[in-house]
């Protein structure tokens, strides 16, 4: 049986009727400074071997989501590693690496917002797909739990490399645009945006 893993974005054009294209998706992003703990936290990252997505992930991606949710008031949960299980017979069902659900004090993961994919050997094309394949399982999943969840967001992440998509309805748009970790500060800028945007809409719980 297929996973999110195996899609192609041609599969995911047959299968779900997705349309996809590319686009500008964050216009005039306020970039946030980051916080003496995660400036250190990622300098001493900096200088242990990166050989692995696993040690990106640990070093590098939590960390700033971790800011991100401290920010925040813990307004969404951090699910690592967790499966995903929107629907098996159509292969959306696997492993995912992030996500980033509204926090609802539940154990089980509980609104997905934001599927974030790290791509395997630095390929973003592959993870691009494996993430918007994540992101029309977290769609289904809400809809299966009667949340009504307008637009998802995925990020596809070498850990240097940021690249955002969203969906709604059956459009998927990837943005143009790539956001390197030297500019950390706008990377927090969006992610504290895709927040932002889940605040002001009313997700029943």
């Amino acid at each position: 049986t297929m996973a999110y893993t195996d899609f192609t974005i041609q599969d995911l054009r047959i299968n779900f009727n997705i349309v996809d294209k590319k686009g500008y998706l964050f216009k005039n992003v306020t970039a946030i400074p980051s916080s003496e703990w995660l400036q250190q936290t990622l300098a001493r990252s900096e200088a242990l071997p990166m050989k692995s997505e696993k040690a990106r992930s640990e070093w590098v991606i939590t960390p700033i989501l971790l800011e991100l949710r401290h920010r925040n008031n813990n307004f969404f949960t951090i699910y690592s590693g967790d499966t995903l299980t929107a629907d098996k017979s159509q292969g959306l069902n696997g492993e995912c690496d992030f996500i980033l659900a509204r926090d609802t004090q539940a154990f089980a993961i509980n609104v997905p917002i934001l599927c974030l994919v790290e791509a395997k050997k630095q390929d973003m094309e592959t993870g691009i797909e494996q993430c918007a394949a994540q992101m029309i399982g977290a769609k289904r999943y809400n809809e299966k739990f009667g949340q009504q969840v307008d637009r998802i967001y995925g990020c596809v992440t070498t850990a240097d490399v940021w690249k955002f998509l969203t969906l709604e309805g059956q459009l998927l748009t990837v943005d143009i645009d790539d956001y390197f970790i030297s500019n950390l500060e706008l990377i927090l800028g969006i992610f504290q945006e895709i927040i932002d945007y889940y605040k002001s809409e009313k997700i029943k719980n």
